[in-house]
């Protein structure tokens, strides 16, 4: 299926992958409808940021409604599913909420556009299913592993949605990608809490666990895999990892990083950053064969380009302002 010209729903679209996917399905020619969810503020999150903000529809509301999902998928060719909670440290709090979003939510989405004859529906995963590494790199046969609520979550709503194809019929993707980092992500994340942190001044960086090691993707490429997995119809009743296909432990992040902003700082353990000893992900490093073999997908983005463009784009004084450095990001 080409995009170009098709009607396309991107739920989470105010959050920080959301809001990319929506400028690269608009540079597509898509004709996009955004979801932000809703509050009473009229707030839109990172789609306020986005420079095609006239040029798409943005609506309000929320996934957790079965009867809003069939409103906004009517008439829709191609969702890209990406609202859900996604912050680790707060599943150890609220796990219900996560269940609510996630999986409910999910059902949700694939029952209205099985109603509504959706042409194709990419549903978003996260390495996280995986666990800690049993073998590496980690194709998409690794047995998943819940280590936290949160990736508990992902794994029902995966498999709520791998149903809808088996049971359906409905044209599904499973796109599961690893760490994506970039401009807009959240200071829970490590990369954004590293930059935000020394570009503020700290010259003590707090952070948890530095030996765990991660694929991490910046952000245009795991935008990209999306669309090509949309586009192509092999994709159709599979999953799909998205990655680069190279491991990189938190400490040697923080060293590149450190060398990329000239800073002189050192290193702290904050204890409320480090998980529960069994629910920690030591190990991520993600095989990217089949999306390759699909689509031809292939990283743009190095781990240094993309952290560059990323320290850019965060030390702007405009983007750090909306952080709080200071403060631990649940």
């Amino acid at each position: 299926m080409n995009l170009k010209g098709k009607k396309v729903l991107v739920t989470g679209a105010d959050g920080f992958i959301g809001s990319h996917l929506v400028e690269a399905l608009h540079e597509h020619g898509c004709r996009v409808t955004a979801l932000s969810q809703y509050n009473s503020f009229n707030y839109w999150g990172w789609l306020e940021d986005v420079g095609c903000k006239s040029e798409i529809d943005v609506v309000s509301g929320d996934v957790r409604d079965p009867h809003f999902c069939k409103m906004i998928t009517k008439d829709v060719d191609v969702v890209f599913h990406l609202a859900a909670l996604i912050a680790i440290p707060y599943s150890y709090v609220a796990p219900d909420s996560y269940v609510d979003v996630n999986v409910r939510g999910t059902l949700n989405i694939c029952q209205a556009a099985k109603e509504n004859g959706v042409s194709r529906v990419i549903h978003t995963s996260t390495s996280e299913v995986y666990g800690t590494a049993q073998y590496v790199p980690i194709d998409e046969k690794h047995p998943l592993q819940p280590q936290s609520p949160y990736s508990a979550s992902k794994i029902g709503a995966d498999a709520m949605a791998m149903s809808f194809y088996n049971a359906f019929g409905l044209p599904l993707t499973i796109a599961r990608p690893f760490n994506t980092y970039g401009p807009r992500q959240s200071a829970r994340a490590v990369i954004p809490t590293i930059i935000a942190q020394i570009a503020s001044g700290m010259k003590q960086i707090k952070l948890g666990d530095v030996t765990p090691t991660r694929d991490f993707n910046y952000v245009e490429d795991t935008c990209r895999g999306f669309i090509l997995l949309a586009e192509s119809d092999e994709a159709v009743g599979k999953t799909v990892n998205i990655g680069s296909n190279f491991e990189i432990s938190i400490g040697d992040t923080l060293a590149l990083i450190k060398k990329i902003m000239n800073a002189d700082v050192e290193f702290l353990v904050d204890d409320q950053r480090i998980r529960p000893d069994k629910s920690e992900v030591f190990r991520l490093w993600c095989d990217n064969t089949l999306i390759n073999s699909l689509t031809g997908f292939t990283p743009q983005y190095d781990i240094e380009a993309g952290l560059r463009s990323t320290v850019e784009w965060f030390t702007k004084p405009e983007n750090l302002n909306k952080y709080k450095p200071d403060i631990y990001n649940v």
